[in-house]
C-alpha cells in the first residue's frame, strides 16, 4: 500500500543503476510513495528491473536519462568514483538529484556540486538513510532528551565479517571511491555529525587486513570536540560484533546493538510503509543506566521504529514545498571534509584539524 496524502502530480524519478542500492534502498520507496513516479531505471544489459517494475522505462545508458526532459529527479547510485561526473551532468540538465554515499571522492568535488545546485536552484541531497535506523533513532532520542547528561564519550561500530573479496570490482580495485572508509565510513561519520555537530579535529588509523585485499577494510577514527571524544570503528573482519553504540555521559550510559531490520527486510522483498515496518525485536532493546531526578535507573529501553521512507518524505517536501533538505549537500560536504582529514591523519600519523 502506498503512503497517501500526496495529491499533486508525482515527481518523475529515474535511478541510474539497479544493483543492490537501486533494487533494495531506492526503488521500493519511490514505487510505494504516491509523491513519486518511478519513471525510469538504467540497466545496461539485464532486464531485472523490468520484471519487478514492468510499467517503468528501462534505459540502456545514462545519457538517455539525462536527456529525458520528463525526468525531474535522478538518483545517482553508480560507483562512488562516478558520482561527481553524473551528478554534475544531471544538475547542468536541470535535474534535482539524490547522490548515494559516499557523496563524492573529494571535498572539492562536493563543494562544486553544492555550489552548482545552489546556483541553479535545484535540490541536492545525499542518501544517508542510516539516520533513520531504529537503533540510531533510539540513541538520538536518549541523547537529545539529556537522559545521560553531558556526553563525554561515544563509540559507534559498523562491523561485518567478509573475509572473501567482493565480486564488485569497483569495490576491491584501488580507485578514488574504493575502500571501507568510503563505503561504511560515511554512515558512521554522518551519524556522529548529525548527533554532535562538526568536530574540531580527527585522528585516524586506516588499515588493510584481509588476505589479498588491495583497499582499506578496517578503520578507527577519533573525532575531537571540546571535551567529547567520538570513536568510529568499522572492520570487515569482525565475526562477533560488540554493541554498535556505547554512549557515556555525566549522568549515565546507554548501550545499544545494531539491530535495524530494514535492510534485511528489503532484501527479502518486503514492502515499506506498512504498520510494523522497521520494528526491531524486543530482544534487541538498548540498556540505560543513569540517574534521573536523583534516582538510579537501570532499564531496557524500547526501540523506536526505523523508517527509511522518512528520507523520501523529506525529498518530496523539499522539492514540492521548499522545506529545508533533511540531508543537504552541505551535510555531504562535511562528511567529505572529515574523510579527507582522516586520510591525511593516517598518512602523517597525527591529529588533523578540521577546517570549519
Amino acid at each position: 500500500m502506498k503512503n497517501t496524502n500526496y495529491p499533486t502530480t508525482p515527481i518523475k524519478t529515474a535511478i541510474l543503476s539497479f544493483g543492490m542500492s537501486g533494487r533494495v534502498f531506492h526503488a521500493p520507496f519511490i514505487h510505494q510513495h504516491e509523491g513519486f513516479e518511478l519513471t525510469g531505471i538504467v540497466e545496461r544489459t539485464k532486464n531485472d528491473a523490468a520484471e519487478i517494475y514492468p510499467y517503468t522505462k528501462i534505459y540502456r545508458n545514462i545519457d538517455d536519462v539525462l536527456n529525458d526532459d520528463s525526468i525531474n529527479l535522478i538518483i545517482v547510485n553508480t560507483p562512488t568514483y562516478t558520482h561527481f561526473e553524473y551528478a554534475q551532468k544531471a544538475l547542468l540538465k536541470g535535474k534535482h538529484i539524490v547522490v548515494e554515499k559516499a557523496f563524492t571522492t573529494t571535498a572539492k568535488e562536493a563543494r562544486i556540486l553544492t555550489d552548482l545546485a545552489h546556483e541553479k536552484g535545484l535540490v541536492l541531497s545525499v542518501y544517508q538513510n542510516r539516520r533513520w535506523d531504529s537503533d540510531f533513532s533510539t540513541v538520538k532520542q536518549i541523547v537529545d532528551t539529556q537522559q545521560l547528561g553531558s556526553i563525554i564519550s561515544a563509540e559507534f561500530h559498523f562491523d561485518r565479517f567478509k573475509e572473501a573479496l567482493s565480486l564488485k570490482l569497483h569495490k576491491e580495485t584501488p580507485n578514488a571511491g574504493a575502500g571501507l572508509l568510503q563505503d561504511l565510513g560515511p554512515h558512521l561519520i554522518d551519524q556522529a555529525v548529525y548527533l554532535f555537530g562538526m568536530p574540531k579535529a580527527v585522528m585516524a588509523d586506516i588499515r588493510t587486513v584481509r588476505q589479498n585485499s588491495l583497499v582499506d577494510d578496517d578503520f578507527t577514527l577519533v573525532l575531537y570536540y571540546n571535551i567529547l571524544r567520538v570513536t568510529l570503528k568499522s572492520s570487515l573482519m569482525v565475526r562477533e560484533p560488540i554493541p554498535a553504540y556505547i554512549i557515556h555521559g555525566s549522568k549515565g550510559s546507554f548501550i545499544k546493538t545494531r539491530a535495524d531490520i530494514q535492510e534485511s527486510a528489503l532484501i527479502n522483498n518486503a514492502k515499506p510503509y506498512t504498520d510494523n515496518w522497521g520494528q526491531e525485536p524486543d530482544t534487541e532493546m538498548g540498556y540505560l543506566h543513569t540517574m534521573l531526578n536523583g534516582k538510579i535507573i537501570k532499564e531496557y529501553v524500547p526501540t523506536l521504529k526505523g523508517n527509511y521512507g522518512s528520507f523520501y518524505d523529506g525529498i518530496y517536501d523539499t522539492i514540492m514545498h521548499k522545506k529545508p533538505c533533511l540531508v543537504s549537500g552541505n551535510d555531504g560536504l562535511n562528511v567529505m571534509k572529515i574523510i579527507e582529514a582522516a586520510q591525511l591523519s593516517n598518512q602523517q600519523n597525527k591529529i588533523i584539524a578540521i577546517n570549519p
